[in-house]
């Protein structure tokens, strides 16, 4: 399949795409590096979680850090470029909707949703209800909004984009009387959210919102012509490793993953869990940076690009990379 193809599924096929923590850095660093800089697991994810809150709080407003403009900017063209591709969509066969799921909890794409909402029509979708108390509920996400004609002469479906957090988010409050989650337009001092301890699939299978949201992921991976783009995840959290891994059963999810750098087709592959006599589905696709000494062992796509990001996922929906597919 060539690129040009793969890009095409972007446009014909059911949309979801998985992000993670690298589309958030270097605004907010990897855990990694929290890791390394404090001396237990603890500290390192209350560090992490607050260096989120921090980073989220300034994004409710117009004053931002380098860093974070340009973190944000990304996710701004991200957004603008999905909004695009649906309008190309045929919703006589696909409906226009795009799914986004993501482990992070920050505010970035709620602000690129703001951002860009301005001059852009499209739904949004963050699974949530109500007016001044919004309570998040999963059935919510299966929703499908049109405009009508002045006069009834037409329908059209509009492009809508859900948002699905299945980590949760730091505008996420529990109401301790019901178990209902509250999405707020601010971020919360306790909000609910995975830790990453190594235990969050302990955790997200443990609370009922948690494990919803991923049972939509699955329900969504498993629809007929779906395809799946992963960007700044690498699948050590091994719950969605699974997840993913079963869907790719179906022959006719096509998942196309950016690495970040040469070698994470191999670390992605691994983390799924694949033996070495195993051979790797064709239904799975890795979009590399070029290296003259890269021994591609499956279906790479080496683009010019020297670190695979979130600015590549837009440049290749875009199409700026087709004419790859003629040299």
């Amino acid at each position: 399949m060539k690129i040009k193809e793969l890009r095409k599924l972007t446009i014909s096929k059911r949309l979801n795409i998985l992000v993670g923590s690298g589309c958030s850095s270097p605004a907010i660093p990897l855990m990694g590096e929290f890791n390394k800089k404090y001396k237990c697991t603890k500290e390192a994810n209350n560090n992490l979680i607050e260096k989120v809150k921090q980073v989220s709080k300034e994004l409710t407003t117009n004053n931002h850090s380098a860093d974070v403009t340009q973190t944000l900017n990304l996710y701004m063209a991200f957004i603008r470029q999905i909004v695009e591709n649906l309008n190309m969509s045929n919703s006589r066969e696909t409906p226009r909707r795009a799914n986004i799921f993501t482990t992070n909890y920050d505010f970035f794409i709620e602000k690129a949703f703001d951002q860009v909402s301005r001059n852009y029509k499209f739904v949004i979708n963050d699974g949530a209800t109500g007016y001044f108390n919004r309570v998040l509920e999963s059935s919510n996400f299966d929703q499908v909004v049109s405009y009508k004609g002045m006069n009834d002469n037409y329908i059209s479906e509009i492009p809508s984009i859900s948002l699905i957090k299945p980590h949760g988010s730091v505008n996420w409050e529990k109401d301790k009387s019901n178990e209902n989650i509250y999405i707020r337009s601010k971020v919360v001092n306790d909000p609910v959210v995975v830790k990453p301890t190594g235990l969050e699939s302990n955790d997200t299978f443990s609370q009922n919102h948690f494990f919803s949201m991923l049972r939509f992921f699955t329900n969504e991976l498993d629809k007929p012509q779906s395809v799946l783009l992963v960007i700044g995840f690498s699948f050590q959290d091994k719950h969605i490793a699974k997840m993913v891994k079963r869907a790719i059963a179906n022959p006719e999810l096509i998942v196309i993953c950016f690495c970040y750098a040469k070698n994470d087709a191999t670390t992605i592959i691994n983390n799924l869990d694949y033996r070495s006599d195993e051979k790797t589905p064709n239904n799975i696709y890795f979009i590399v940076p070029e290296d003259k000494n890269n021994n591609m062992k499956y279906h790479e796509y080496e683009l010019p690009d020297t670190k695979i990001t979130l600015s590549t996922l837009v440049n290749f929906m875009s199409g700026e990379f087709d004419e790859k597919d003629d040299e």
